[in-house]
């Protein structure tokens, strides 16, 4: 079992893995920081050592490190009050891991492997982003490609909201756009764009279950750009009753992975 230090004060360099998370411009899973994956919570923390991302260490008071038994890396006990001031606010979860990153596999590896996949442009909100990677992981889709203005999936926000979730639904991105749908469509992919537009066929009517779906997933607001849809095989859309244009974006895919499951 790892050791089990003892902080008393906020200042220790030992804990500075987890210092100042809610300064956008200090903190370790930023650009600009560390890179670092933090973990929230004992569920989440348990998913991030069930994972390929290299634990090192651990933040929290005692009941919440103690509940997840033998750990790889030191185990930082303090206060919640001592806590706080080492990250900047009051942890509800009361306990924190932070990991190197793992090496990430390619979109190519990605979908040789897969039978459906979620392909994402523009969503640059963390919490949708882990929202959509929650609902992956529960509706069976195999890998979630990341076209151009996407955040980082492993943000501390995107790992929380997805519940741990980022780290075990295999993600890369897609460097080529639109052409790196060619590669998906090479390997036996219908791409199918989620689109509100008229003209779409709409979802029940489009036979997605049980082939190889890519689902094209466009932005909060904005959706998918021209370019996306005009490269998808078919557009589709889920109807909605009368004044109600949209869905949020992690709502929406939901819908779409149950369809295709």
């Amino acid at each position: 079992m790892a050791e089990v230090i003892e902080i008393a004060d906020s200042d220790d360099p030992r804990v500075d893995d987890f210092r100042d998370l809610s300064t956008a411009d200090r903190r370790p899973d930023r650009p600009g920081g560390r890179g670092l994956v933090i973990a929230e919570g004992v569920v989440v923390v348990e998913r991030l050592l069930a994972s390929p991302f290299p634990v090192r260490g651990f933040l929290g008071v005692r009941r919440r490190v103690e509940a997840l038994g033998d750990l790889p890396a030191p185990a930082y006990v303090a206060s919640a009050e001592v806590m706080a001031e080492v990250v900047g606010f009051h942890l509800n979860r009361g306990v924190l891991a932070a990991a190197d990153r793992a090496v990430q596999p390619s979109a190519a590896d990605i979908a040789d492997g897969a039978k459906r996949l979620a392909v994402l442009e523009g969503v640059g909100d963390h919490e949708n982003l882990g929202s959509i990677f929650r609902n992956a992981a529960a509706l069976g889709v195999d890998g979630v490609l990341l076209g151009p203005g996407c955040s980082d999936p492993l943000y501390r926000r995107s790992v929380r909201v997805s519940m741990g979730h980022v780290l075990r639904v295999p993600f890369a991105s897609l460097d080529s756009w639109p052409g790196g749908l060619d590669m998906l469509r090479a390997k036996g992919f219908r791409v199918v764009a989620l689109t509100p537009r008229a003209g779409s066929v709409c979802l029940a009517d489009a036979g997605l279950r049980g082939s190889r779906v890519a689902v094209l997933l466009g932005s909060e607001g904005p959706g998918l750009t021209e370019e996306a849809i005009s490269s998808a095989d078919v557009a589709v859309r889920i109807p909605m009753a009368d004044g109600v244009d949209s869905l949020n974006v992690a709502t929406a895919a939901a819908v779409v992975f149950y369809a295709i499951a």
